[in-house]
């Protein structure tokens, strides 16, 4: 196994194209319709919601 250098390694250019010019802005309150179906459940809420009725069962 070698050591590691004591030298730094100095900074490298950035890619083609990249810039530093994002900028985040507020796109407004999503309002959404009361009569809209409820969005249903990823897969790691899905097996969290499992993992509780599970243990409850056990208990």
């Amino acid at each position: 196994m070698t050591a590691p250098k004591s030298a730094p390694r100095g900074e490298h250019t950035p890619r083609a194209g990249s810039r530093w010019e994002t900028e985040l802005r507020w796109t407004g309150e999503q309002l959404i319709d009361d009569q809209a179906p409820e969005p249903t459940p990823n897969r790691a809420a899905r097996r969290a919601a499992k993992r509780v009725q599970i243990k409850r069962s056990q208990a």
